[in-house]
């Protein structure tokens, strides 16, 4: 990774070539990173999935049996610190078990509700004295937490939560009103991390004990999917909160908040790869042993289409999970555990791909399992197959951690933020990209090399993202928030850009490890998805700018957009084909070995 001093600014992928050694990748897993692979691995075969039929009923008994196991296999424990009582580890570790538990979704939410959003507020936040009364408790699990921010009228604009928090006469309390929806784990969790407005003004966090006199815990909701999770609301009457439970400082709730839910989104998106590397190989077996027409349905095109795309979606994925993984390890290394503003600096750089990690996770969690549903057909619709509840439970990833169009939103938002504010040296990308649209156009290098083709057309993709973004900036300026389709359309540019570097890089440094042919299938992902991005981000470019401008602007911007958008396809059919025939042969998601 880059030295301290040269650290990787988030966002900075967009404006910024970036090195194959200078990214983390799964291949650079250490063997504590594979031991902990296989812990958390063993335990789900061994005592979760074996449960999975009774978790499914909701049985909040054995939920809270199989987290403590998990809590003796050091699952519980592993981002808290050794001197809580935690193993300490860094974030791609994190990032392993949030991968391995996915397996059954109803245990992974709950063992995320807790170790996750429920127990990082107080390690990024908490006091000294709040470290030592809980974190320990929290990794042995001997106590459950649970993430309190949700309202009925404040979903997604959280911030205009009105649950309150007024000093008590006795000025020892706080007294909570108000009510939170869609909390989970709160069917058995001992402490809730509240989020209320002092005297009805200041957002602030809270540490909440379920015996709080005024608490009142509702019933279980009735949910699609995750149905062995616990999801219950909470009524706030004149709940009497010690004054020494406030978690971080008054008014600065938001900042407990929104760090943890960046965390809370790469976490996400590490479990929704996860998900996608079973519902693969599940797919892929049963095409495998599916006959049709007198042979197995895995040797039809249209089904190696699928397999081929749920590959690619899902290596991809991988790769950016993990490199935006090894960005916040790289931050946080070197920095005091109690160094709470330089901890939660660090976090919060990589806002932007954290965002970009749960919605990929999220979008392509969902096509896998819905390409599986296809392939098992008429079983698929059936819940005596597994492929039934993973469609059902996929469906709430796009909604967690901040909805989707939520992030997309975020994305745009905070890199013209960071460009305003000189962060990020935006503008001035911008303004080259606008020069080079007026200078004569170049021929076309020639390309020789291995993934050449491919660095010239991620670096065409950044471009025509600033050159999109740019329009929109000089068109609408501080008024660009308004227009949601347009800052939509960038986000979904630059997300893709995230990912077609993403799997470059990976590539590329997989292949200076190994011998070409032993590659193959990944360069071939590589290739694939980076070509079919191009298409995508030329198609978002055309909806884009044929809405900023008319005319003669728009035939110049149009212009300017062919020039960078142009690229000679390749035979990505060809290229499908042979990922598939190496997943049919290994018969499982083998892209790790």
């Amino acid at each position: 990774m880059a030295k301290e001093n040269e650290r990787v600014k988030g966002g900075s992928f967009l404006i910024q070539e970036t090195l194959p050694e200078d990214v983390f990748t799964p291949e650079d897993f250490s063997e504590e990173h594979r031991m902990i692979a296989r812990t958390a691995e063993e335990f789900m075969e061994r005592e979760v999935l074996p449960n999975a039929e009774e978790i499914e009923h909701q049985n909040l008994e054995l939920m809270v049996e199989l987290l403590r196991r998990a809590a003796d296999a050091g699952l519980l424990a592993a981002e808290i610190p050794e001197r809580y009582g935690g193993l300490g580890l860094d974030k791609v570790s994190a990032m392993i078990i949030s991968e391995k538990l996915a397996a059954n979704s109803s245990f992974a939410v709950s063992h995320g509700g807790h170790t996750g959003i429920g127990t990082a507020p107080i390690v990024l936040f908490g006091t000294v004295e709040q470290k030592r009364k809980y974190l320990p408790k929290l990794a042995s699990g001997e106590w459950f937490s649970a993430y309190a921010l949700t309202e009925p009228e404040a979903g997604s604009d959280a911030l205009a939560g009105k649950t309150r928090a007024d000093l008590a006469p006795d000025g020892r309390h706080y007294l909570l009103n108000g009510s939170k929806i869609w909390i989970t784990n709160a069917g058995f969790a001992h402490i809730f991390i509240t989020f209320a407005k002092v005297g009805g003004e200041h957002f602030s966090c809270f540490i909440v004990h379920r015996d709080t006199p005024g608490l009142t815990i509702g019933q279980e909701e009735k949910k699609m999917g995750i149905k062995g999770s616990s999801t219950r609301a909470l009524l706030f009457e004149n709940a009497r909160v010690p004054v020494e439970n406030l978690l971080g400082e008054i008014g600065k709730g938001h900042k407990v908040a929104f760090n943890v839910l960046n965390l809370g989104r790469l976490r996400l998106g590490a479990s929704c790869v996860g998900g996608c590397k079973i519902g693969l190989t599940t797919a892929l077996q049963y095409a495998r042993e599916r006959r049709q027409f007198g042979r197995p349905i895995c040797e039809f095109g249209l089904i190696k289409h699928k397999l081929a795309e749920m590959a690619i979606r899902t290596w991809v994925a991988e790769s950016a999970v993990y490199r935006t993984a090894g960005l916040i390890d790289a931050a946080l290394s070197g920095l005091d555990e109690d160094d709470q503003p330089a901890r939660m600096q660090a976090v919060e750089e990589y806002a932007i791909e954290c965002a970009i990690a749960k919605i990929i996770g999220s979008e392509f969690a969902n096509y896998v399992a819905d390409e599986a549903v296809q392939i098992f057909g008429g079983n698929g619709y059936s819940a005596e197959y597994p492929v039934e509840r993973a469609y059902r439970d996929a469906r709430i990833n796009r909604i967690f951690e901040g909805t989707n169009e939520i992030n997309r939103l975020l994305i745009t938002g905070m890199l013209m933020r960071r460009a305003l504010s000189g962060h990020l040296p935006l503008l001035p990308a911008i303004q080259r990209t606008m020069q080079e649209v007026l200078a004569p156009a170049m021929p076309e290098p020639e390309v020789e090399g291995l993934l050449e083709r491919e660095k010239r057309i991620v670096a065409q993709a950044k471009k025509v993202a600033l050159l999109v973004a740019g329009a929109a900036a000089q068109k609408y300026r501080e008024q660009l928030a308004e227009e949601q389709e347009i800052v939509g359309a960038i986000s979904d540019m630059v997300i893709e850009i995230f990912l077609m570097e993403s799997a470059l890089l990976r590539a590329l440094k997989l292949s200076a490890r190994r011998e070409r042919e032993s590659c193959a299938v990944q360069l071939d992902i590589a290739r694939t998805y980076i070509h079919d991005a191009m298409g995508r981000i030329e198609l978002l470019a055309r909806q884009a700018v044929s809405a900023l401008a008319e005319g003669d602007e728009l035939r110049m911007q149009l212009a300017a957009l062919r020039r960078f958008a142009k690229f000679t396809p390749m035979n990505t059919i060809a290229a499908r084909r042979r990922i598939a025939d190496a997943l049919i042969r290994a018969g499982r998601y083998m892209l790790n070995d």
